[in-house]
Parts: structure tokens; sequence; C-alpha cells
């Protein structure tokens, strides 16, 4: 399969992942060198794939479909801190994904990655052209994994306190909009972004902002970020 992408357009770097919604992810492939496989995939594993862009599209989206990440990804992402801890340190410029749902509860995400220079037009039309094969090999992948995989235990209870982690982070100080907010500021939206996703003023989003930030006792994004890294690293 990526032998076939390799043949209609360059990249450098790919990567298979089963997003579930009972259970981390599970990386089924990628061609990250030890050193980023250790930084990012490891450390992404733990808990901060909820704030994750990708998980959130395969997870909501019933369809099989590719997409250019920057196009779905929050507003401010690529300046969250979530980005410049997890997606800056792989340096990849350009990445289109393939999504295809496998089950009730699982949906693979075939990240294809470009360092050097965006993909063109016509190398995204390529791609298109060539989707159904790709969808169809990764389910094919898929069935072949989860038979091998299936009698290998699945830890469920750690993707359940991880997300009620994020659920319920600022809880004990702050309001249920506030924790709203607090949520989508997390995933890398802006000001306006989180307003128009609750249906209200950004100057009410910059009240709730300033009240939940001195609520938390922190000043800035990269606070609020190592506050919420902080609980889920309990686990």
């Amino acid at each position: 399969m990526i032998e076939a992408i390799g043949q209609v357009v360059t990249h450098e770097g790919t990567c298979l992942l089963a997003f579930h919604r009972d259970a981390p992810p599970d990386v089924l492939h990628h061609t990250l060198e030890p050193e980023g496989e250790k930084h990012y995939l490891d450390r992404y594993l733990a808990g901060p794939y909820l704030l994750d862009p990708l998980y959130e599209i395969a997870m909501t989206r019933p369809d099989s479909v590719i997409c250019r990440f920057r196009e779905e990804s929050p507003d401010r992402f690529r300046s969250s801190e979530y980005y410049r801890q997890y997606c800056d340190r792989t340096h990849l410029l350009d990445e289109m994904d393939f999504l295809v749902e496998v089950s009730e509860s699982t949906a693979l995400a075939l990240v294809v990655g470009r360092r050097t220079r965006m993909f063109s037009k016509a190398e995204l039309q390529r791609l298109k052209l060539i989707s159904g094969v790709v969808f169809a090999a990764m389910q094919n992948i898929w069935r072949r994994w989860s038979e091998r995989e299936d009698s290998a235990p699945r830890d469920h209870s750690l993707h359940h306190r991880l997300t009620q982690t994020f659920e319920h982070f600022g809880a004990e100080t702050l309001t249920q909009r506030e924790r709203q907010i607090t949520q989508l500021l997390l995933r890398g939206h802006s000001t306006k972004s989180v307003a128009r996703q609750l249906e209200i003023a950004p100057g009410t989003v910059m009240v709730h902002k300033r009240n939940l930030f001195g609520k938390l006792g922190i000043t800035s994004q990269y606070q609020l970020f190592s506050l919420f890294i902080e609980g889920l690293s309990r686990f």
C-alpha cells in the first residue's frame, strides 16, 4: 500500500494509526526514526492524542475520506502548545490523511507526510484517484492485524481515565462553560472559533478565559497545557 502511494506522489514519512472510542490508539506502522518514536509516539500515546484533531476527525466521520490535515485543524492549532510539543518536532510541512471506519468503535488513519514542500493540486487529485484502493488495503490490514491481536488484553480503563481527566479538567474550580472553553483552547481554537463553536460572543469568551486563567492561577496557554499534561501524567 505504501509503495503504491509512493508511485503517485513522493512523500517523506507515513504512519498508520488505529483510533478507538474505548482505548488508546494502536500504531500499526510508522517510519519515524527511533528518537522520533520515543519523543512523539510514546508520549503521544500516553494521553495527548485526545487533543489531536486527527483523532477527533476519525471518531466523528463515519465515511471513508481523504483530507488535508491543515485544512481540518482548528484555526489556531499551529500556534497551540500541543502543536509545538507533538507536531512541530515531526517537521511535517504538509500532511494528507486517509480515514476509514473499520468497526463501530475503530477508525484507521493513514498519514502521508512531507517535510520539504506542499502537495500540489495535481498530486492531491492523484491521491484521490487511488483512495478506493488505499481504503480497501487499510481494511484488509486491519482485519489481519485484529485477528492477530484480538487475544491480547486491551487497557480500556486507561482510555476511560484519560478521557475523564480531559472532560473534567478543572472541575474543582471551573464552571461547566469555563471547562468547555478550556477544552477548545487546548485543542487549538482561537477566541473567535470558540465563540462560533459555543454560539456566544467573542467578548464573552474573553471574559470566561480571563476568569478561568485566574482560577487556575495561570497567565498563558503554555501554562494551561502544562497543567493538563500534569494531570495526564498521573496515569
